[in-house]
């Protein structure tokens, strides 16, 4: 850990220098307390820093959240091992692709299983209860419960340290999520110019505690956050019965499952003070509390524990954390290069993942050491099937 300033405090070995600063400007506005927890994956994000850990007093900054709402993780470990597992694992891959709309735009056709109708019930009655539409934000809101997206979001089957399989997958609150942050980021800079407030960042506006906009934004940003876990559950759902299916059985028992949000913001005490928590790329690091730390495209990813640091007000990575961005990653690797760092993955061979290439992303294992005063590592997994969106 490396204290920056008395309000930033670094976990990150490696950090660029201009992350290190757009964190530092985030820093100054006056109510954020006690400090913000930059993460080992922090990296440079839009107004604040990708991996960062941002309390306030009597304001949200929208953009600490960021546009992917509820974003995050959920994994099941199945009661198979490596041996039960048939060779051609294309076939699953294929099976998942088909069953899962991937990429940006690309949303269900209909909606036909009963599940999904239940868990959008569930969602429409929370809207009314919370006094808003969503179909005002994004009208085919309904259309994409179930659905990945694109960029960093994957779904993986993976094996742990003793060949178990996992089912793992990262995404969040899709189109209509990122029209809700949208809309509320332009509120809040509406806001703060009309007040005439000097930001250092115009992403850095923020909303009052106690106005109508503020309590807008939060229950939006509420609502958002459910329908990104529904939509990991869904998801999920598809996934293991495409999984049953490959392995020609009726249904995949789950012996244990954990979903975790990644993005998102929460009253909470620390430090003798209710703050607003937002974390933009951060997992809940309790004491006790189980979560996900995803690696890249091709690499490890983690099962671990939190250790409950106050300082980092317990929170820890949600990643590996970019390096390059994605324009320069894809003038720097090529397909080939991604081929090799593959290795023997069953994954979709197109030149649209370079920019998700492992040498894009900050080394896992140095993020992992970075953060051993976090979180504990319960399991290692390693992808044996990568499904991920142009």
């Amino acid at each position: 850990m490396e204290k920056i300033s008395k309000r930033l405090v670094n976990w990150a070995s490696i950090l660029e220098a201009n992350t290190r600063t757009q964190a530092e400007v985030a820093s100054t506005m006056p109510f954020v307390y006690p400090h913000i927890a930059l993460m080992p994956d922090a990296h440079l994000g839009k107004g604040a820093t990708v991996g960062s850990v941002i309390p306030t007093l009597g304001a949200i900054i929208p953009a600490a959240v960021g546009v992917d709402i509820g974003c995050g993780m959920i994994a099941v470990r199945t009661t198979y091992g490596r041996k039960d597992l048939p060779a051609d694992r294309r076939a699953l891959r294929e099976s998942i692709e088909a069953a899962i709309p991937l990429s940006a735009g690309h949303y269900n056709a209909d909606i036909t299983r009963d599940h999904t109708r239940a868990r959008l019930d569930e969602l429409t009655a929370d809207a009314v209860r919370l006094g808003f539409d969503p179909a005002a934000r994004a009208a085919t809101w309904e259309l994409q419960l179930g659905t990945l997206g694109s960029g960093n979001h994957f779904i993986e089957v993976s094996l742990d340290e003793e060949d178990r399989v996992w089912l793992f997958l990262h995404s969040g609150s899709r189109g209509v999520g990122n029209k809700i942050a949208q809309r509320h980021i332009a509120v809040a800079q509406r806001l703060c110019k009309q007040w005439w407030i000097d930001l250092p960042d115009p992403d850095l506006a923020y909303l009052v505690d106690g106005t109508e906009e503020f309590y807008s934004y939060i229950r939006e940003l509420r609502w958002a956050q459910k329908f990104a876990l529904l939509n990991r559950e869904e998801m999920m759902d598809r996934v293991a019965t495409c999984f049953g299916d490959w392995l020609e059985v009726d249904e995949v028992e789950r012996i244990e499952e954990i979903n975790c949000h990644h993005n998102y913001t929460s009253k909470e005490k620390h430090f003798g003070k209710d703050v607003w928590l937002s974390r933009k790329g951060a997992i809940d690091a309790s004491l006790g509390t189980p979560g996900l730390i995803p690696g890249s495209m091709g690499t490890r990813s983690y099962v671990v524990v939190g250790k409950g640091n106050p300082v980092s007000l317990n929170l820890s990575p949600h990643g590996a954390g970019r390096e390059y961005s994605r324009s320069r990653a894809r003038k720097t690797f090529t397909q080939d290069d991604l081929r090799v760092a593959m290795g023997d993955i069953e994954y979709r061979d197109t030149a649209a993942f370079i920019d998700e290439i492992p040498a894009a992303y900050k080394d896992i294992d140095v993020v992992m050491e970075d953060a051993k005063d976090l979180v504990e590592v319960r399991h290692t997994l390693r992808q044996i099937v990568n499904v991920k969106g142009d």
